[in-house]
């Protein structure tokens, strides 16, 4: 249970496709395309692309079981899942240069190597500590092996055979979604040899290792000819930018907000303003920025970066406090939290599969807006259930509004990113559908973050005011416990539902049409 089966589903085509030069750099005719082989490798780098979005999904499940095992402390339990989230979008846009440059086959299988090291040391993490730099290590893996995928498809299969091979990438994203929570449950409820949640990671093992020697013999070597050079300068100064707000914020209860936090946080602007003067000057320099700035300038695609990234803010929040919820706060078993998600899986691929298909060519934007307020109306039934029902709310009751909400998200993230690049040049696609999903990592990285403020701010002041430390409540007074969860599930999700409410807005700036964009002056023209 996370935001990634949403953000990846929505999103990782679009991000897999991040050199604007590569689309037609390797004949899609040539021996690569032609060769039987390609469906080996095809294979292959669909499975890497399954064992990542599984892997993410997987872990929240286990959230409360690490926690137990260990003893962390719950910033660090944040950053076990927004470290992830925060080294891949750091990652992203520069993985798929390094892909033009060196070569995408290359750094597929540097990318897959080290995710497998990565999810070892995961899994035979010592400490908090070892944990949550591993999940760093993941995370900066992933963004060299992810952006490839679809590279390495469109330079491999000719024209008239990638409608078919992006339907089926689309079936293994949706199957990603529904199963990474089932795995995930399953493997941590069975403790499998006593080794509890530990195997949610060392699953990767043996998958890994079939990727690296399957795909060095089957992926077909390809680079981009006149790709642009690295801006790691500009990777440097957004992920400092970064750590310097979400660290603070994750941080800031447990050492009770110190003057160096605020101080901090205050300086991301700073920097982040740096990044943008930076990035302005590398483009009059040598025209290849990390960020092609005047992008925002396309009214459509300025609007939809906000909608991502206001959208990963509000699927960090969710999917991490309820998981927290139902485990700790509950008390349920990992495998009763995960079969409890199975409904609202099922209807975010429902009702994605309906809003690119039948709604959206008719409706347009329409659609997405009409997915926020359903999301609004899904939380909303949520919080008066939580409220109702108490400690003794039931899977059965969840699945209403959990229904709701996911066909909700299903009309938002499956034609959200055509949406956002309608308005987009042909020349910068690339690098607008890298920002995209980088945008939305990082949004996904900062909701994370503040979880800190609108959840545990909150269960600390129940606590504080029942007169049960943490320690206390987990030895003699569950029903404490359970309650301030309960109390913060419901607090956090109306910061969700006014965070969906800016997305409405800012919706009104997308195409009304698809195919339509609407230029600087206002005025609406075709996209070719």
């Amino acid at each position: 249970m996370s935001s990634t089966p949403a953000v990846h589903a929505s999103s990782t085509p679009a991000v897999l496709d991040t050199a604007p030069e590569s689309a037609h750099d390797v004949s899609a005719t040539g021996p690569g395309s032609a060769d039987r082989r390609r469906w080996l490798a095809l294979a292959v780098v669909m499975t890497a692309a399954f064992m990542d979005l599984v892997d993410v999904t997987i872990v929240n499940i286990a959230i409360p079981s690490i926690e137990r095992d260990f003893g962390a402390s719950f910033g660090a339990i944040q950053w076990i899942t927004a470290g992830y989230a925060l080294a891949f979008a750091a990652g992203l846009i520069t993985g798929g240069r390094l892909g033009d440059i060196y070569g995408r086959k290359r750094l597929f299988l540097i990318g897959i190597t080290g995710f497998t090291v990565a999810s070892a040391l995961c899994g035979f993490a010592a400490d908090p500590a070892m944990l949550v730099g591993s999940r760093l290590l993941q995370g900066a893996m992933a963004a060299l092996m992810v952006p490839q995928v679809l590279a390495i498809i469109h330079v491999t299969f000719p024209a008239h055979e990638r409608g078919k091979v992006f339907g089926m990438f689309g079936a293994v994203v949706g199957l990603g979604a529904v199963s990474g929570p089932l795995l995930g449950a399953l493997l941590t409820q069975w403790n499998l040899l006593g080794l509890e949640w530990r195997p949610i990671f060392l699953i990767n093992l043996p998958v890994g290792v079939a990727g690296v020697v399957l795909g060095r013999r089957f992926i077909t070597e390809s680079r981009a000819p006149k790709a642009l050079r690295l801006d790691l300068v500009g990777v440097v100064l957004v992920t400092a930018a970064l750590l310097m707000l979400i660290y603070p914020l994750t941080r800031g209860r447990e050492l009770g907000w110190p003057l160096w936090g605020h101080l901090c946080m205050a300086g991301s602007l700073v920097v982040l303003t740096g990044f943008v003067a930076y990035e302005r000057r590398k483009t009059r320099k040598d025209g290849s920025p990390l960020v092609e700035l005047s992008l925002f300038r396309v009214k459509s695609f300025a609007a939809g970066i906000a909608v991502q990234l206001t959208f990963g803010v509000a699927l960090g929040i969710f999917f991490l406090v309820w998981t927290l919820y139902m485990q700790i706060g509950l008390g349920w078993s990992p495998l009763r939290a995960g079969l409890t998600g199975v409904p609202f899986s099922v209807a975010v691929s429902v009702a994605a599969g309906l809003s690119v298909q039948k709604l959206v060519p008719r409706f347009g934007r329409k659609v997405l807006q009409a997915g926020a307020l359903t999301m609004v109306a899904g939380l909303l039934l949520y919080i008066w259930e939580a409220g109702r029902y108490g400690l003794e709310i039931r899977s059965w009751q969840m699945a209403l509004p959990l229904v709701v909400m996911g066909l909700g998200m299903g009309l938002i993230v499956a034609p959200l990113t055509d949406a956002v690049l309608s308005g987009v040049p042909r020349e910068h696609s690339g690098s607008a559908s890298g920002l995209i999903n980088t945008t939305q990592q990082m949004g996904n990285a900062l909701g994370l973050g503040l979880v800190s403020v609108v959840f545990f701010g909150v269960v600390d002041d129940r606590l504080a005011a029942g007169g049960a430390g943490v320690a206390g409540a987990a030895s003699g007074a569950a029903s404490a416990m359970g309650a301030a969860f309960a109390d913060g599930f419901q607090h956090a999700l109306w910061w969700v539902v006014a965070v969906l409410a800016v997305i409405f807005a800012v919706m009104f700036a997308l195409p009304a049409r698809p195919g339509e964009a609407e230029a600087a002056d206002g005025t609406v023209v075709g996209v070719q």
